[in-house]
């Protein structure tokens, strides 16, 4: 009985999880070069011939041309993990990459995956169990801690250069938008920390400002740029003839309607003017156009005026300048208007807006080239989110993999106490957890077999916080080596690699209503076997 369309395909059993497995650890393979202080970048070609550098693990895979739907679940580890946590994109990646390795190792020997799932399951509870135990609390106002939190961060990206005045300007970013919340938590809201960018100069003059920064020139050069504890006025309606809601022709018997008509349209520019005027603004940054009329006249009367500001611009001066935005020029209630100190810095052509209450702070990044400087956006965004993070949770842990060692030990002493052929798969996940210091120790060229013969010594000897140190090779506390992590972006990517790594397991058949090959190289890809159900795309290949 044909109960398929002719062109459907289908995949069954072993061959379905093999396949699944297989172009998920191709994915996990294509990131885990970049993992660590001495991790490598990808170059990442579009097809539009856009160039990307980036060791960004969610950034590469989002980048990545994917076409694999099982590939695609395991880029989804990596963009919850960036939503959630803000960084350890790669270690989630990698570690699903590594539990259905060896997931396929306990299948390959008849045990049923449905056994390998529940094992799976208990290990992780168990591991974000001894993860909660080892982290240790920090205060959210241990300024050099959350430094350590920022470099750990920034670390191996192309933020790492400048990483001391980063760390320091991020944290203080972070500070300038935390509140206390009713209960005694600490809340920080980066909605209200805007990262700007601009080229041609050093990362070493990034700098953190008390307000925004706006890319724009003003609309006259007779206005002034420089102006202290000025009135703001933000309109979000152009500042122009009032358009006709419907087309309408005028017949003129002579010249002087003609200029009637003209100095009529002149008046009603003349008189949003003098409305600005009357409402006691010193600076207007408009949401749409600005009348080259009404610019002479803003500009006659001293009041500078900015046109085109985009519309995020104007909702982050609002919180700045403390102003609302008004959009009815013949209304204007002066409560309306806001307070900030405007400077105008001409090398640079940006606008300075800083208030005296501004809950807002501007982070503006600067880097000599595109792709440093967007890269170095990159670093600095993880860091913000990982420092938020570490404000809000108030748990930090030991970087270098001392972590993952920690948990495999005791994860292994908890399969003990798990029946059934559960505890093969709980031993599984604990090896599983070593990939984090043996991919660190292979990208820092060191022996990976002889650093994790150390690190188990070290931790069996009860060393909970002993790690790699990647530059020397040596076993050390790295928290006291400043290599500090949030204990909640290891805990998400616990929790999302596992649930991953159990969603491909469950699959047994694969029903496709088209072709299963995508027309892509699997080979160069590094995906499944040809004749499987397709690989990431040619693109991934040329990327590589």
């Amino acid at each position: 009985m044909i109960i398929l369309g002719e062109d459907s395909q289908r995949m069954k059993d072993r061959d379905a999880q093999s396949h699944n497995i297989s172009a998920a650890r191709a994915v996990a393979e294509a990131v885990r070069s970049t993992l660590g202080p001495k991790g490598m970048d990808k170059m990442l070609v579009s097809s539009m011939g856009d160039v990307t550098i980036t060791n960004d693990g969610v950034t590469i895979l989002q980048e990545m041309d994917i076409d694999n739907p099982t590939a695609s679940m395991i880029v989804e580890v990596a963009e919850t993990q960036e939503d959630e946590a803000g960084d350890g994109t790669t270690t989630a990646v990698a570690l699903a990459g590594e539990l259905l390795k060896n997931a396929e190792d306990l299948l390959e020997q008849d045990i049923h995956p449905t056994a390998v799932i529940k094992g799976f399951h208990l290990a992780s509870e168990k591991a974000r169990e001894e993860v909660d135990d080892i982290a240790e609390n920090v205060d959210p106002d241990d300024y050099e801690l959350l430094k350590k939190v920022a470099e750990t961060s920034m670390t191996g990206k192309g933020a790492e250069l400048n990483k001391d005045l980063l760390a320091e300007l991020i944290v203080d970013a972070v500070k300038a938008v935390t509140v206390e919340a009713d209960d005694g938590s600490n809340v920080v809201d980066l909605d209200f920390v805007k990262v700007e960018t601009q080229t041609g100069r050093s990362a070493g003059e990034s700098e953190l400002l008390n307000g925004a920064v706006i890319d724009k020139d003003p609309v006259h050069p007779d206005m002034p740029t420089d102006l202290e504890d000025a009135s703001v006025l933000l309109v979000d309606e152009p500042i122009e003839i009032e358009e006709t809601d419907v087309d309408a022709e005028l017949q003129l018997s002579s010249p002087d309607q003609l200029q009637q008509f003209l100095d009529s349209e002149e008046e009603q520019l003349r008189e949003k003017v003098e409305a600005i005027k009357a409402s006691g603004a010193d600076v207007v940054f408009c949401q749409k156009g600005i009348d080259d009329m009404a610019q002479h006249f803003l500009a006659k009367e001293g009041i500078l005026a900015v046109r085109r500001v985009k519309k995020s611009d104007i909702k982050f001066l609002r919180e700045v300048a403390g102003a609302s935005i008004v959009s009815d020029l013949d209304d204007i209630d002066p409560e309306a208007l806001g307070t900030a100190t405007i400077s105008r810095s001409e090398d640079d052509e940006l606008f300075y807006v800083e208030g005296d209450d501004a809950h807002g702070v501007t982070l503006l990044l600067r880097g000599s080239t595109k792709h440093v400087v967007d890269e170095l956006e990159r670093g600095v965004g993880d860091a913000l989110d990982v420092v938020a993070t570490t404000v809000g949770d108030g748990r930090v842990l030991p970087g270098g993999g001392a972590v993952e060692v920690e948990l495999a030990r005791r994860v292994r002493d908890y399969a003990d106490s798990v029946s059934g052929r559960e505890q093969l798969a709980v031993e599984a996940f604990a090896d599983s957890l070593e990939v984090v210091p043996r991919v660190l120790a292979e990208n820092s060229g060191l022996d990976a077999i002889d650093t994790l013969v150390e690190l188990r010594a070290a931790h069996e000897d009860g060393q909970v916080r002993a790690g790699l140190n990647v530059f020397t090779g040596d076993v050390v506390d790295t928290f006291d080596a400043g290599v500090v992590e949030p204990a909640h972006a290891k805990e998400q990517a616990l929790a999302s690699a596992t649930e991953a790594a159990n969603l491909v397991l469950k699959i047994d058949d694969i029903i496709a209503a088209g072709d299963l090959s995508t027309g892509g190289d699997d080979d160069e890809a590094g995906g499944p076997p040809a004749g499987g159900m397709g690989g990431m795309g040619g693109g991934m290949g040329g990327m590589m």
